[in-house]
């Protein structure tokens, strides 16, 4: 008997029985356009995971009125939390007829859940305008956010405050990261907001050291169009997505030039990356779809899995702390921060915790940084007060609030 059980722990721990990664669904323009019922439903197949899929299929079984498939997506938006609108929840329920109402009624969330974990530690002024990321190294008492309407950075130290500092050349800057020995800072530059520049400015990375009128400049591949999120492996490797083109790029350590490590037309908006602990694997979130996974010696792309209820699109940032993900989601409902516990391979995540969730003092949490054990991040972003660069009218830019999250020390 020994013999036999010895036999079956040996062939569960062979390869045979190994996960194996999910395939990802190229995706484009086109595939936003689906809205068939079938079509649909084969979306979602691809991405199960993608609460703006199930919006999607959801308003095709409304139209095919599918209502019992209509109820069966409604469960699975309600058992992740998903909160529909004021308007969205009074009208559903007289949409499938009286029949159905008071059943479709009790699968929509009233409200949401509150979740308040973070302090305020800085406060940009307003005239920094719309601060998009910070970068807060845990080896310094200070920090850099970038703003894409003042094509400057903004340096924060206490008991000093802020200081503005233009980058000649440079175009809307964003993601921002720093190298291991904080040496070197590099900041994605482009016309991320389509503003009408009176000249043309510089596409790709940008990087900072002590002399910020004399920065170093990384064009990116004619592929790309608009640089943004930004991640850097040990070895000062710098990873950049393009939301607007689809493509994920590379800048090996000490190279001029940028590599194309997936070509646009895998992703439709690529945006958060974070490197595996290992570094062999390049997690990145799909802004409508979900996370997926690639591997930086093939250029393989494939799906991250979920073995437990998760909503995994609406992901802007996306940071590794240890052996979790942190996921900045502000495009599902509620706004919410979570983290991702990722199994020993790293293809699938295991269990999933909401650390902060529709905060009263957000209006749009963006980018930020893992600093020590905490995330510091942009709790006020402003995309809604500028139109191509310039102030909304009748709604000027606001200070934007800086705060820190504490987080558990994760297990590498």
């Amino acid at each position: 008997m020994k013999a036999i059980l010895a036999a079956l722990a040996l062939t569960a721990a062979s390869p045979l029985f190994a996960q194996e990664s999910a395939a990802w669904r190229s995706v484009d323009s086109q595939t936003g356009q689906i809205s068939d019922l079938d079509g649909l439903t084969q979306l979602v197949e691809a991405f199960p995971d993608s609460s703006s899929v199930r919006l999607r299929l959801l308003n095709a079984q409304l139209g095919a009125e599918d209502i019992e498939g209509l109820k069966e997506t409604l469960r699975w938006l309600k058992d992740r939390g998903y909160l529909f609108s004021e308007v969205a929840r009074g009208q559903l329920p007289r949409l499938v007829g009286e029949d159905n109402a008071g059943e479709v009624a009790a699968l929509l969330i009233p409200e949401a859940d509150i979740i308040e974990a973070s302090e305020v530690i800085a406060t940009a002024p307003a005239e920094a305008g719309l601060i998009e990321s910070v970068f807060a190294p845990a080896t310094a008492p200070l920090m850099v956010a970038t703003s894409v309407t003042g094509n400057a950075i903004h340096i924060f130290v206490p008991d000093a405050g802020w200081t503005a500092i233009a980058v000649p050349g440079a175009n809307d800057l964003s993601g921002i990261v720093g190298e291991p020995d904080d040496s070197m800072g590099w900041a994605a530059s482009a016309n991320l907001d389509d503003s009408e520049d009176a000249e043309e400015l510089f596409t790709g990375l940008v990087g900072l050291r002590g002399d910020f009128q004399n920065p170093v400049f990384v064009a990116s591949p004619e592929s790309a169009k608009a640089l943004s999120d930004l991640a850097i492996g040990p070895d000062a490797t710098v990873y950049a997505s393009d939301p607007v083109g689809g493509g994920v790029y590379r800048k090996p350590v000490g190279a001029t030039e940028m590599h194309e490590l997936v070509a646009p037309g895998t992703f439709r908006s690529p945006q958060g990356l974070a490197l595996s602990a290992d570094g062999t694997r390049l997690y990145t979130s799909d802004y409508r779809y979900g996370l997926a996974i690639i591997d930086l010696e093939d250029g393989s792309v494939s799906r991250l899995r979920t073995d437990v209820p998760a909503i995994l699109d609406g992901v802007d940032g996306l940071w590794r702390h240890g052996d979790r993900l942190i996921a900045m989601q502000n495009g599902t409902s509620p706004m919410r921060i979570t983290a991702l516990t990722l199994s020993e391979d790293g293809l699938s995540i295991t269990a999933v915790e909401t650390l902060e969730q529709a905060h009263p003092g957000w209006t749009e949490p963006l980018g930020g940084s893992i600093s020590g054990n905490a995330l510091v991040y942009v709790a006020t972003g402003q995309w809604d007060r500028f139109i191509k660069g310039e102030p909304v009218q009748d709604k000027p830019a606001i200070p934007t609030e800086i705060r820190r999250l504490p987080l558990l020390a994760g297990q590498d």
